[in-house]
């Protein structure tokens, strides 16, 4: 396993200023020696148990024995990480990636897949019972990813002028090298940036981009952004491929320098001609988010294609599409299987997204409406209707509370099946409100986190059963998990 990073800030500067202003020390965490973890828990972090005190312990498996430094305490649980393993668990393996300990992805590498999907599955199962108080159907057994590394179809690196070093690295008399990083923020600490040299997420060409992006910036002396003091010329870098084969590439500057500017994106565009979509935008805001930025075409179109049995779906810089493109295949399956549509019915998809369901299931449906808080998204799906020839789909931008309103099912008529895809928060109370008195004969709720999708359904419970359950593994080395429950009405 590779060694927790350390800020060199910490090490250099930690003690000798709480000397110099005579502070107290602090009081040394206790450790716990020889203990054993015996489940997986919440947010991926294994459990153990010391006397009556739950331990959560990140990057530890089932199985291991070790001694544990608590690092946080409260009245009923503790957190804490390992300090040295006395005997590691049998189920463990050798992960994979050089990253794995400091990254914050892939953080269940050194767990089989196969029991990566098991404890995903007990997951699912435990919030819904324990959350949900439902009484449940048993569980269909979870759907695995035909591919555990390069899955991902979209990628976004920061750069950073601060690279996050290792212990190995801060004790070692090398010299260290340049302190430009590209890669990813380092758990809960918004300004470290880790420097990424193979990311097994994303296929080629995904790191020789970025590798030679990099590679350019530092043999031209470009300015890496400072993240604290909001200030340098490269932000971050985008990369989303399709399962068409087109790529789009999208750089963020913090201030433009056009000279500098189109020397990077020439250097992109000439190496790499496979990219079908370059483009470039210039974010001066005090945070990352996109979605109200200009976006500029440097080359190529302005928008890559997926596609999905013949259907074709258009993806410009701010669209929403799952992450993993074979496994959403899988996933809206599922929801069009659970729906039972006949043709004859009137489906309401709420958070549409781009209207990937909505469109999907079109064809089984005679009416489709879409609901979806972003404006881009719903112009996106939109014009995915048109380009794959669907009529019967109608698509609306707004505040979900605002929009689905009593008024609203009576103008475009009674829904048949509502299917729901909401954010990882869950349904707002009012949402609920409004689909218990529409009262369709079904609910498919597709949902990224159990612990809200069970909080909501334990809303539905004394006027929807759940009759099946199908949980979707979308993300493999995570501990996060898609889940698919159909909703039946009490007669």
């Amino acid at each position: 396993m590779a060694g927790i990073a350390v800020p060199v800030d910490m090490i250099i500067f930690g003690a000798k200023s709480e000397n110099t202003m005579g502070r107290r020390s602090k009081v040394k965490k206790p450790v716990y020696e020889g203990v054993e973890i015996i489940d997986v828990g919440a947010e991926g972090k294994a459990i153990a148990r010391v006397n009556e005190l739950v331990v959560f312990i990140p990057l530890a498996i089932p199985g291991d024995i070790v001694d544990v430094q608590i690092t946080k305490k409260r009245s009923k649980f503790a957190e804490g990480r390992v300090i040295r393993t006395i005997k590691p668990s049998s189920l463990r393996v050798d992960a994979f990636c050089s990253h794995f300990g400091v990254c914050g992805g892939c953080k269940w590498q050194n767990l089989p897949y196969e029991k990566q999907l098991f404890y995903k599955q007990k997951q699912v199962a435990d919030q819904l019972s324990r959350i949900g108080k439902l009484t449940l159907p048993e569980i269909l057994p979870i759907k695995g990813s035909a591919k555990s590394t390069f899955y991902r179809n979209k990628l976004e690196f920061t750069f950073s002028n601060k690279r996050w070093l290792t212990p190995e690295e801060i004790s070692s008399e090398e010299a260290i090298a340049p302190l430009g990083a590209l890669g990813f923020h380092i758990p809960g600490l918004f300004d470290k940036v880790i420097d990424i040299e193979k990311c097994w997420l994303q296929d080629e060409p995904s790191n020789a981009i970025r590798n030679a992006v990099k590679k350019h910036a530092l043999e031209n002396s470009l300015e890496f952004f400072d993240i604290k003091m909001q200030q340098g010329f490269l932000r971050n870098l985008i990369i989303r491929t399709s399962s068409t084969g087109e790529i789009m590439v999208i750089v963020s500057f913090f201030r433009d320098d056009e000279v500098q500017r189109n020397n990077l994106l020439e250097m992109l565009a000439s190496r790499f001609p496979e990219i079908s979509s370059l483009l470039y935008v210039i974010n001066t805001k005090g945070n990352d988010t996109l979605l109200d930025q200009e976006f500029v075409v440097y080359q190529g179109g302005d928008h890559i294609f997926e596609e999905m049995e013949g259907l074709k779906f258009k993806i410009g810089p701010k669209s929403f599409y799952q992450t993993n493109s074979e496994q959403a295949y899988e996933l809206y399956k599922v929801a069009r299987e659970f729906a039972g549509l006949t043709g004859n019915e009137i489906v309401y998809d709420l958070y549409t997204g781009t209207g990937t369901i909505a469109n999907f299931v079109a064809r089984s449906a005679r009416k489709v409406i879409g609901i979806e808080y972003v404006p881009e998204a719903i112009a996106d799906a939109k014009i995915n209707a048109e380009l794959n020839s669907i009529g019967n789909t109608l698509f609306f931008a707004g505040d979900m509370k605002q929009v689905l309103t009593n008024d609203f099912i009576t103008e475009h008529g009674h829904p048949d099946v509502i299917i729901t895809d909401p954010p990882r928060a869950g349904m707002d109370p009012k949402v609920v409100e409004t689909i218990l008195n529409a009262a369709p004969g079904k609910v498919v709720y597709v949902s990224c986190n159990p612990a809200t999708q069970a909080r909501d359904l334990e809303l539905m419970k004394d006027h929807y059963a759940v009759t099946r359950i199908q949980p979707v593994d979308m993300f493999p080395h995570t501990h996060h998990v898609e889940n698919v429950v159909l909703l039946e009405k009490l007669r």
